[in-house]
């Protein structure tokens, strides 16, 4: 009987242009597909509540399509090198596949699942998750690229991408299946309460919804310049938790828009900044937890122990600042796992710099409540933001979040998402407060924009000297 090969998932769960996947098959082996649900490997870093419901439906939607080519999906749970160093031995499986990955916690693993499997087993890690491999576009002195400018620039002279590749007709199956774990039984998906009301509302994890996503932007990406920054207005592909789950790949969204013209090349540099995420966090595997600039170590963040701090955060954890789009953009956080780009950026600025509070408090307030939580991407930005970053907004521009609500057009966005202040019309909706039209269900503001931006400005005047 020919040695099985397995087919370790992690982020890549997909089947249609699926690297390890198409090795695998192509070997003519039986193929065991698994899919390790290891929080010990991360440890801090293991997938927050938002990330772990869509990762449920996710494996069930890949086992559906898997069966559908005569396979299954085996699931365990634990170490990764462990488990696949005792399903290795259990099925004298000849091979292990896999897509690479760049979290520092999944690049020990790999190192660690080699190191582990028996002189047999052949351990081969293939690329498909970004445009190009992290590291592989290079200055031209051969040194690593920090800056996103530059980086693009080189990394766009590879592209297109490689034409994907379709699914597998069949997928050859084993013998003997080794034992699976059941999905309910990891109990991935919240129960009391059960808040995910808004994410099945808006989401359909897995490949299948992937691919809908994207034929459905496809006609609009390309306006995607002039819509992107409007939270009222759908110009956003909704793509970003697809991609990080690899339910589809960037070379398909790539193939799919690169034609549209108008101002695709726009999304397109979106895909690219993905890549651009994974290379810093190579370079800087602490890029989640130390900022990149050294000065900023000096800046006196309020202290999250004291209660008044502590409260600010909570208020604008729930979206209770008194700033509309601020609130706007944190309830929609909340309820659906995900929040409008630009609003993104307004809600980080605002509890980076009116706040004065830690941007590593609000990257771990996201890694736990967005559904498209990625450790390279959620680092870059929020660093960016913070103006820590090796490549980032300087700190003394500070965002004004009124301006930027009427600037973008968010009446709708905020009538949608604080129904306190639905009756109002623009410009009041953008800031009842100034305009003595705030309803008494609607906080006042925490702070005002003024005072805030005295604050930042003072903290960072120890950053320069």
């Amino acid at each position: 009987m020919t040695a099985p090969v397995i087919l370790w998932f992690r982020r890549d769960l997909r089947l249609s242009d699926q690297p390890a996947l198409a090795a695998a098959v192509a070997s003519g082996a039986p193929v065991i597909p698994v899919y390790i649900l290891d929080d010990d490997t991360p440890k801090h870093r293991k997938m927050g509540a938002a990330s772990r419901w869509w990762l449920h439906h996710s494996l069930n939607a890949l086992d559906t399509d898997l069966r559908a080519l005569g396979s299954k999906l085996i699931l365990r749970a634990g170490k990764s090198d462990a488990i696949l160093s005792a399903l290795a031995a259990e099925t004298k499986a000849s091979a292990v596949h896999c897509i690479r990955h760049y979290d520092p916690w999944w690049r020990n693993a790999e190192k660690a699942v080699m190191n582990g499997l028996s002189e047999g087993t052949a351990f081969v890690c293939h690329d498909g998750n970004y445009l190009l491999p992290a590291g592989s576009v290079t200055t031209g002195s051969g040194g690593q690229y920090k800056i996103y400018t530059p980086f693009m620039r080189a990394l766009w002279q590879h592209m297109p991408p490689p034409v994907p590749h379709p699914a597998p007709t069949k997928i050859p199956a084993p013998d003997n299946w080794p034992e699976s774990d059941g999905l309910s039984g990891w109990n991935l998906l919240p129960t009391k309460p059960d808040w995910s009301g808004g994410m099945s509302e808006m989401w359909m994890p897995g490949e299948a919804g992937a691919q809908d996503r994207l034929a459905a932007f496809v006609d609009k990406a390309k306006f995607y310049d002039e819509k992107r920054n409007l939270p009222s207005v759908e110009g956003s592909s909704f793509l970003s938790p697809h991609l990080h789950f690899g339910e589809i790949s960037p070379a398909a969204c790539w193939h799919a828009t690169m034609d549209q013209g108008g101002s695709v090349d726009v999304f397109l540099k979106e895909l690219v900044w993905r890549d651009y995420a994974q290379n810093v966090i190579v370079q800087m595997p602490e890029y989640g937890a130390k900022n990149a600039r050294d000065a900023f170590d000096k800046l006196p963040w309020r202290d999250l122990s004291d209660p008044v701090v502590q409260a600010d955060f909570v208020a604008w954890t729930k979206g209770q600042t008194g700033y509309p789009i601020v609130d706007a953009g944190m309830r929609q956080l909340w309820a659906t796992g995900w929040m409008h780009n630009r609003v993104r950026m307004i809600t980080a600025s605002f509890l980076v710099k009116h706040l004065l509070i830690d941007w590593r408090e609000g990257e771990k307030w996201f890694w736990d409540t967005l559904v498209d939580a990625d450790y390279g991407s959620n680092a870059v930005n929020w660093q960016w933001t913070a103006g820590t970053g090796v490549d980032s907004n300087m700190f003394v521009r500070i965002m004004a979040p009124l301006s930027q609500s009427e600037k973008f057009d968010a009446m709708h966005y905020i009538r949608e998402w604080v129904p306190e202040l639905a009756a109002l019309q623009a410009p009041y909706i953008h800031d009842p407060d100034e305009y003595g039209a705030r309803p008494k269900g609607y906080p006042r503001k925490i702070i005002g924009h003024k005072a805030a931006r005295e604050r930042a400005l003072k903290a960072h005047e120890i950053v320069k000297g």
